[in-house]
């Protein structure tokens, strides 16, 4: 990065990064519901199979180059250009190997439709490599405005085909047709916005020197992506289809909300500790803000998400997706976690240390691969439960490191995150009796949801909690910038 960033920037960014996600994960929201009325769980099942294994592959594709582009202060064309051509290689690899394979696992997993859907969705591993240096050069110059055009558009544009596909008796294939023509339109939309092209440059040696800061992400990554959806896999095969649909339903509720809001802050952290990585003390400063401000917002939408989950579950899913309410229950508590996950996780990255990081994602892959090996046995709500516990464990290992680089113990943290914690728990005390009173689904939905807002923002006033008032006059001034007034850089 070759200029500090300042708040404006940063505030700029953030705010079309949750324009980004909210509108484009606003629009998933909505399709994937319709979605769901209209086809079976066991459709949706099939699906969450053939994409472990494409996002499997995906993580080979990207080979934490990505995060590597945006860390590396100095990146030039060559750079970009060779992990272009370099993740366009890997991804024919990849492909040709899946089309191989896929009979084998739909006999595996004893589903026939198997292999022709993933040979076709195998096709997404392309506008990965494309899109993955599209969003480097786009994080790097927090040009986010761009993003939320591209995911926009295009989601709007898949979710039609998508409905339209189901409405028609398409099946599982209305599914594929929704996640290909979202990639394609993605990767369509952002070669005309971003101003980049790849040049006829490959440079081993430029490989080699990201490689050597990337190649512990690629790990960390695998780790992850393979600890997560091993999961999938066991319920997959051990249950049914079905079973998998309702747990990955269960799983979607939280994870829109989350990544929207907590992931909007953690992409727009990467590019702006990586600005002030020699500056340890503004770093843990803006760690800390990250912290403090998505458990404000987090864990209160997390609480208030697991109590309407009955009612909210059979108005917009229908009665045949009631199984996956407890799921989503449980993962509510598993996402309320990720402020101090993430905000960790990234501060490591920008500080360069991906060593650590790889360590930190190995420890914790052990304990889930424990914790794994002891719920299996008493079946899939207790596979859930044991992501929740894994969870609480891992927010003592992600900050371990953040002691000595930046003097932000877990104490400490904890300490940040638990006015926050415990109004947002008194406020979900208090909504969830109101589901006795006799009211429809909907009514009850939507006082809950009133009741929740007003009752926290007002407890929030009361005890005077010092993240609510910085979110305060954070939006002040940013209606004051809008109107012309100077206001003073706060970091």
């Amino acid at each position: 990065m070759g200029h500090e960033v300042k708040k404006s920037e940063v505030l700029s960014s953030l705010l079309w990064k949750l324009m980004e996600r909210g509108g484009t994960q606003g629009i998933q929201f909505i399709v994937m519901i319709v979605l769901a009325r209209l086809l079976l769980p066991e459709e949706f099942g099939l699906i969450v199979l053939v994409t472990i294994f494409i996002t499997i592959a995906g993580v080979f594709v990207q080979s934490g180059f990505n995060t590597a582009l945006i860390q590396k202060k100095d990146a030039d064309a060559v750079d970009f250009s060779s992990v272009f051509y370099l993740s366009l290689f890997v991804a024919s690899l990849l492909y040709v190997l899946l089309f191989i394979t896929a009979p084998f696992i739909a006999t595996f997993f004893e589903q026939p439709e198997f292999a022709r859907v993933l040979r076709i969705l195998s096709f997404t591993l392309f506008f990965g490599a494309f899109n993955s240096i599209q969003n480097a050069i786009i994080s790097r110059n927090m040009e986010f405005k761009k993003l939320f055009i591209s995911s926009l558009s295009a989601n709007i544009f898949s979710g039609i085909v998508g409905v339209v596909l189901a409405y028609t008796g398409f099946g599982v294939w209305a599914l594929v047709g929704h996640q290909l023509t979202n990639q394609l339109m993605v990767t369509i939309i952002l070669s005309f916005t971003v101003k980049w092209k790849p040049q006829f440059i490959f440079s081993i040696d430029r490989i080699n020197k990201l490689f050597s800061f990337s190649w512990r992400l690629l790990a960390s990554m695998l780790l992850d992506t393979i600890n997560s959806n091993l999961r999938n896999l066991l319920i997959g095969k051990m249950f049914s289809p079905a079973t998998l649909g309702f747990y990955n339903r269960g799983d979607q509720f939280p994870n829109l909300l989350i990544s929207n809001i907590n992931g909007s802050i953690q992409s727009v952290m990467l590019p702006t500790l990586s600005s002030y990585q020699d500056d340890k003390q503004k770093v843990k400063a803006i760690v800390r803000r990250a912290i403090v401000t998505s458990a404000f917002i987090v864990i209160p939408m997390m609480v208030g998400l697991a109590v309407i989950a009955e009612p909210l579950v059979k108005i917009l899913l229908t009665d045949k997706w009631l199984p996956a309410v407890p799921f989503l229950q449980i993962f509510c508590a598993v996402y309320a976690l990720w402020p101090i996950h993430t905000a960790n996780l990234q501060a490591i990255n920008a500080l360069g240390r991906s060593d650590i990081f790889l360590k930190l994602e190995i420890a914790k892959k052990i304990l889930g691969l424990i914790i794994l090996a002891i719920s299996l046995p008493f079946g899939v709500y207790a596979i859930a439960i044991g992501i929740f516990v894994g969870g609480i464990l891992s927010t003592f290992i992600n900050a371990y490191p953040n002691l000595k680089l930046l003097n932000y113990s877990i104490q400490e943290q904890w300490k940040d995150i638990i006015p926050s914690l415990l109004i947002s728990l008194l406020m979900g005390a208090a909504i969830y009796p109101i589901q006795w009173v006799g009211m429809s689904d909907m009514l009850t939905v939507i006082t809950q949801i009133v009741v929740g807002v007003v009752l926290y923002i007002g407890l929030a006033r009361v005890f005077k909690l010092e993240c609510f008032t910085y979110l305060l006059m954070t939006l002040q001034e940013m209606v004051s910038r809008q109107k012309g007034i100077t206001v003073k850089e706060l970091y």
